[in-house]
């Protein structure tokens, strides 16, 4: 679809309720602003095949609007096993926008890092996990403190396919994600993780969707936030299970920890079920850092801010705890500690 023919969103929309779509276009939102290429690279043998064909069919309107501004256009194709991918995203300029299809043929680890300095990023990203196949994927988000970042994710995961998703959130101002997965083949599965550290006045709002199409499907999905200062953390999650689609077992649990009196969070998760012989849960918790854990720790010879910052660290950090992918795992504890460790020391 067309991104000017387009309604603009109402914030009644679940979707779009914290983060009006107003607020994250980078401009007047009836303009398609000339954009810079979001530069990808790959690390290792892999080659990125740049200048792919996108189709337009688009009926959400942040996945319109990226389409309709350009940006650079690349897809990677896993065929046979190999060593971990990393592949560097680096924007530029003004404003940057990329799109990147993951073709998946084989049991792989890719991970994207992604970094820059300009005033408004846009990235989207597809995937299609074959059957029997497996992915783990990590997508870490280190841009500058003042940037907007407009992130849109699709994947489909076929028949006894695997997808594990980890989310590691520590960059940009004010971020809106939207990522949706489809479990589209009995026996395919999905872990997600989404660790989010939201401090000074950053606006960090994700939303993720898991659609079961087919019994005999799983899905776990896990959402941590630290929130300092007077920034807002939003997390919302719609699982949806088809009529039909019995054996199901799917759940999601979010957590966010409040560090300060102006820090803010938000947990709405949503079940939508049409069958009958399914299991599906979910969770939500919101609550400061416990007093007795911080006596203790005090009581031990720590400083307020080292016992402050130990339990944020072990409280983020079990966000990635439903992974069962090593080196996923261990890469993304490693960043996330790195960076918790920078913000000690400021």
């Amino acid at each position: 679809m067309i991104y000017q023919k387009m309604a603009i969103p109402p914030r009644s929309e679940h979707l779009w309720r914290y983060t009006p779509w107003p607020r994250i276009h980078p401009s007047s939102i009836d303009e398609i602003p000339d954009v810079d290429d979001l530069v990808l690279s790959v690390d290792g043998s892999h080659e990125l095949e740049s200048g792919i064909q996108l189709e337009n069919t688009h009926e959400e309107i942040a996945r319109a609007f990226l389409h309709s501004t350009g940006g650079s256009k690349n897809r990677l194709s896993i065929s046979e096993g190999s060593e971990p991918i990393h592949i560097n995203a680096r924007a530029s300029g003004h404003m940057a926008v990329g799109h990147l299809h993951l073709d998946v043929k084989a049991s792989c680890v890719v991970i994207v890092h992604l970094s820059g300095e300009p005033e408004w990023v846009g990235l989207h990203i597809t995937g299609k996990v074959h059957p029997n196949c497996q992915i783990a994927f990590g997508f870490i988000n280190e841009l500058d403190s003042n940037t907007k970042f407009l992130r849109c994710e699709d994947w489909i995961v076929e028949r006894d396919g695997d997808l594990e998703h980890a989310t590691l959130s520590i960059g940009g101002f004010r971020c809106k994600s939207d990522l949706r997965s489809t479990l589209n083949g009995t026996g395919s599965s999905i872990r997600q993780s989404v660790t989010a550290n939201a401090i000074g006045s950053r606006h960090d709002d994700e939303h993720v969707e898991i659609h079961h199409l087919h019994g005999h499907t799983y899905s776990d999905l896990v959402m941590n936030s630290a929130c300092s200062g007077n920034s807002h953390f939003i997390a919302t999650g719609l699982l949806t299970i088809a009529e039909g689609a019995n054996k199901t077992d799917a759940s999601q649990v979010f957590r966010n920890l409040l560090l300060s009196e102006k820090a803010r969070a938000e947990a709405i998760p949503e079940l939508e079920v049409l069958s009958d012989d399914v299991s599906a849960a979910h969770g939500a918790a919101t609550a400061p850092v416990d007093p007795e854990q911080m006596h203790y720790l005090m009581s031990r010879g720590l400083s307020p801010d080292e016992s402050q910052a130990l339990i944020v660290s072990g409280f983020l950090l079990n966000a990635f705890s439903n992974l069962s992918n090593k080196y996923l795992t261990d890469e993304m504890q490693t960043r996330l500690t790195v960076h918790l460790e920078c913000e000690l020391k400021r």
